[in-house]
């Protein structure tokens, strides 16, 4: 999960928000959550994303939402990582769902 959120950190992600998913459900251990300000900048994203984990124990499983880049999903076995434009992401508020709180703004009630 570093690894992952140091690429989208070097890519300018925005909002990161990791959800442990431990005891919540078998899809995956955590997910990674993050907003680009553009199409172009999710499609960047996410070819760090996948070029970054070659050579490493990580494995890209899946890659879903390209080439409309509004929400693109990067299965990687046990992490599984969203990009978002942030109208998507306020709409789909995945956050909420898994009740994580996102940075900067109010808790979110359970």
């Amino acid at each position: 999960m570093d690894l992952t959120r140091s690429v989208l950190e070097d890519g300018k992600a925005e909002r990161i928000v990791t959800v442990d998913l431990a005891g919540k459900s078998t899809v995956a251990d955590a997910f990674v959550i993050a907003s680009g300000q553009s199409r172009r900048q999710i499609d960047a994203l996410t070819e760090r994303l996948v070029e970054g984990v070659k050579g490493t124990p990580w494995a890209v499983l899946g890659v879903e939402g390209r080439p409309g880049c509004d929400w693109v999903l990067i299965d990687l076995g046990d992490v599984v990582v969203h990009l978002f434009r942030p109208e998507m992401r306020s709409l789909y508020n995945l956050e909420k769902m898994w009740s994580v709180d996102l940075p900067g703004e109010d808790a979110v009630a359970v």
